[in-house]
Order: C-alpha cells, then sequence, then structure tokens
C-alpha cells in the first residue's frame, strides 16, 4: 500500500511529498521545486538513493 504525506522540503522549506510504501518499507522524500530526492529503507535507515542540490557534502 502506498501512502503520501505532504511535508516542506528539508532542502528548500517549499511543499513537497513523502511517499510510504509498505510492500518493501521504502520511503521517498521529494520536492518538485529544487529537484531535493531522498529514498530510504524504515527498516534499516538506510539510504538508498539521494539527490538534493545546494547542499554541500562537505559541511563541517
Amino acid at each position: 500500500m502506498l501512502t503520501v504525506q505532504k511535508i516542506r522540503c528539508p532542502n528548500c522549506g517549499s511543499p513537497g511529498e513523502r511517499y510510504y510504501n509498505s510492500h518493501n518499507h521504502v520511503t521517498q522524500t521529494q520536492c518538485p521545486i529544487c529537484d531535493y530526492l531522498m529514498v530510504s529503507c524504515r527498516r534499516t535507515g538506510r539510504v538508498i538513493e539521494a539527490y538534493a542540490p545546494g547542499i554541500n557534502a562537505n559541511r563541517s
């Protein structure tokens, strides 16, 4: 079963969506404004795929 939740984008703060898939325990968060994407496993917490333009991976 797929559940959709309206959220604020963690990258830019614009309205985004979070999808919960109960069959494969995957959560997908996405924003159409800044093109943010985060796909993760709810059981393990591991990130499967991520794309966040404007976020520097080498932050201190």
